[in-house]
């Protein structure tokens, strides 16, 4: 737990963020979390670790990181809640189950082509995209309505 938070600690030096518990608590969360997480998620599982905190602040927590693009902000179409994940600098896409709320990730990007036709058409200089697809699991399918 001590070589975590150090870690954390120098993230947030380099980013020149100001390294608190509750911040260093709000990244390892992230970072163990296998799908991108709601505030009040957060809250909740930081409070059930006896961790005196505000919603409001982490909401504050998370907007900071996001200006700081140390996380990734979501918002989901299929519920209307914005998650966060940690950024972890890899290019990838979601596809999202409006059933039972599991995140897929694409190993692929689909959308290459797309972004040198962009160029080529319309001159436009492609810096990043995002891509989330929504739909049922092989699970959710099967199951019983």
């Amino acid at each position: 737990m001590l070589e975590e938070n150090l870690k954390y600690k120098e993230v947030l030096k380099k980013e020149g963020v100001k390294s608190t518990r509750h911040r260093c608590a709000i990244l390892e969360l992230l970072e163990q979390s296998e799908s991108p997480l709601t505030a009040e998620q957060l809250f909740i599982m930081l409070t059930e670790k006896n961790a005196s905190i505000n919603l409001s602040t982490v909401y504050r927590t998370l907007d900071t990181f996001t200006s700081k693009n140390l996380v990734i902000k979501s918002n989901r179409v299929d519920d209307g809640k914005i998650r966060y994940e940690l950024n972890q600098h890899e290019h990838k896409h979601h596809l999202f189950c409006v059933g039972c709320h599991k995140m897929i990730s694409i190993e692929e990007c689909p959308l290459g082509e797309l972004q040198q036709a962009l160029k080529k058409k319309m001159d436009f200089e492609v810096t990043g995209h995002k891509l989330e697809i929504y739909g049922y699991c092989h699970n959710c399918q099967r199951a019983p309505s």
